[in-house]
């Protein structure tokens, strides 16, 4: 008994050293973070809220340091890329789930009909607040109003009202550049709130008083657009012109915290109207759905944590250094444990456009609306774009929407 204790500690000892070393690889700086594109060039565009900002603080931030590595943050190294419109600005405002959405739906209209378009993002982002109000007043102010949301709010939204293309609606007045929704939002959440105070729940009112609001800072929507001639509403536009069905598309999820192969409600507070309808499975499962989906020619608007210590902001790649976890160790229960203790958040939402295959994993081309991804040179090609580690993805990327012919024998099961 105590010999074969004494073997065993005796091995444990012994294996310690090849753990640490295995574990000792990435190395990690602090760096201070000077004024990037949303400094200088969101603010600039907006003199009001250039004059309400505090002056930027240097930042320190506490990353690995991926100077010495061979990484594939080459626009032209993805050659396995579909077709996507150029990234553009979500500005000052947190409306990612949209601009992803809409990204990833123009890129599946080209992948279905050949047909290229932009379309409106503040159009969708205007409905979406009309309906947010609409569920806080049906339940007496016991519902989120805020500017975050999730993928399928898009294609919730379209069903309801449509769509236009972007000359039609930008959303954008006074010769502005970039959208600045901040005090639009605070003028709604406080009149919401007078209204919850005062027990106000006229509901007309309450969204006749938001959509002024609305109007007043990115214009009023249009009831009815001209296309090739042709006046039409923009669900006829959807329906005829686009023929997109909003319900193709579907809604991968991967927790343990709720039973696989069910559909579930996704619980994170954008998700404000609690949608069910989350297929939950398997992170392996998870995974190879998702590559299967990008070679097989589709993308993906995709959702996670973009706040991490691998997210360099110098190469714009993200990645799982080992002094966070091993990339063996990678499973259900290390993403669930972080998405358990809040280090992993739903903070971002991108459009999946392209892979590369490097050292037998995936790299995936990201493109993004926020300001992150802006920091770099403004003509270099990589402008707009990120790169992420399949680790990354496996660990740190919570869902998926994507066409449901992509994953049609995954669908099977549920």
């Amino acid at each position: 008994m105590k010999r074969k204790l004494f073997c065993a500690i005796a091995s444990i000892m012994f294996a310690i050293p090849i753990v640490i070393n295995a574990q000792n690889k990435d190395k990690a700086v602090f760096r201070t973070l000077p004024p990037g594109f949303y400094q200088n060039s969101i603010l600039r565009d907006d003199r009001e809220a250039r004059e309400r900002a505090e002056p930027a603080r240097p930042m320190k931030m506490f990353a690995v340091d991926l100077s010495s590595s061979s990484l594939p943050n080459k626009f032209s190294m993805y050659r396995n890329q579909q077709w996507h419109n150029p990234p553009v600005s979500q500005g000052s405002t947190s409306t990612c789930w949209c601009f992803c959405t809409t990204s990833f739906l123009e890129s599946e209209i080209y992948r279905i009909h050949k047909m290229k378009v932009k379309l409106s993002e503040m159009y969708t982002v205007y409905w979406e607040y009309v309906e947010k109000a609409r569920r806080f007043i049906r339940e007496r102010g016991n519902s989120l109003f805020d500017e975050g949301s999730e993928a399928n709010a898009v294609t919730r939204m379209w069903s309801k009202y449509g769509i236009v293309p972007y000359e039609d609606y930008t959303g954008l007045l006074n010769g502005r550049k970039f959208h600045n929704t901040d005090r639009m939002r605070e003028e709604m959440q406080s009149y919401l709130q007078s209204v919850k105070e005062s027990s106000s729940w006229d509901e007309d009112a309450a969204l006749a008083t938001i959509k002024s609001i609305m109007n007043h800072y990115m214009g009023e929507p249009p009831a009815e657009i001209t296309v090739n001639g042709e006046k039409m509403t923009p669900v006829q536009y959807l329906r005829d012109i686009l023929k997109i069905n909003p319900g193709d598309y579907v809604d991968i999820l991967s927790y343990t915290q709720e039973p696989f192969y069910k559909k579930v409600e996704y619980q994170v507070p954008d998700n404000w109207w609690h949608n069910s309808d989350y297929h939950n499975v398997p992170l392996d499962v998870f995974m190879t759905a998702l590559k299967n989906a990008v070679r097989k020619g589709y993308t993906v608007s995709i959702g996670g944590d973009v706040s991490e210590p691998g997210f360099d902001r110098v190469t714009q790649c993200a990645v799982i250094p080992d002094f966070d976890i091993p990339s063996a160790y990678i499973n259900d229960d290390a993403r669930q444990f972080r998405f358990s203790n809040r280090t992993t958040t739903d903070d971002h939402g991108m459009h999946l456009v392209g892979y590369l295959e490097k050292d037998g994993k995936d790299w995936y081309l990201v493109k993004d609306s926020g300001s992150g991804s802006r920091n770099n040179d403004p003509d270099a090609a990589e402008f707009g774009y990120y790169f992420f580690s399949e680790d990354y993805v496996k660990l740190k990327m919570m869902d998926f929407m994507v066409h449901k012919d992509a994953v049609k024998e995954l669908l099977q099961k549920f």
